[in-house]
């Protein structure tokens, strides 16, 4: 079994989920990353940029899902982490079918991780 623990800090954590989001429709539109860019320094965002590149999609929930439980966030750290998901989703001025089956999905797993 592999190991999908990360050191990732909140923020960390925020951007990974951020470009997550922005690949639900296979584009990453300048909108979507400079939100991304917005929540790390450029080394840390260049870093977060290619392990997400090299995760398949399991994998990538799997990190999601050990970190959100290891950092044991608060009910409005996670909140905070839905909105700014939100906001990216409707970054393009679209919300996309596959865009809402994303956020879906990963509003269940952070939430999820809190009870």
């Amino acid at each position: 079994m592999s190991d999908y623990s990360t050191h990732w800090t909140k923020n960390d954590l925020s951007a990974y989920l951020l470009l997550y989001c922005a690949h639900a429709d296979f584009i990453e539109t300048s909108e979507e990353l400079e939100m991304v860019k917005s929540k790390v320094n450029r080394n840390e965002y260049e870093r977060i940029h290619r392990e997400f590149e090299a995760d398949n999609d399991f994998q990538s929930i799997q990190k999601i899902q050990h970190t959100v439980h290891r950092l044991d966030l608060s009910n409005e750290q996670i909140e905070e982490m839905v909105a700014e998901m939100k906001d990216l989703f409707f970054a393009d001025g679209h919300f996309e079918a596959a865009e809402q089956a994303v956020f879906v999905g990963l509003r269940h797993i952070l939430k999820n991780e809190e009870e």
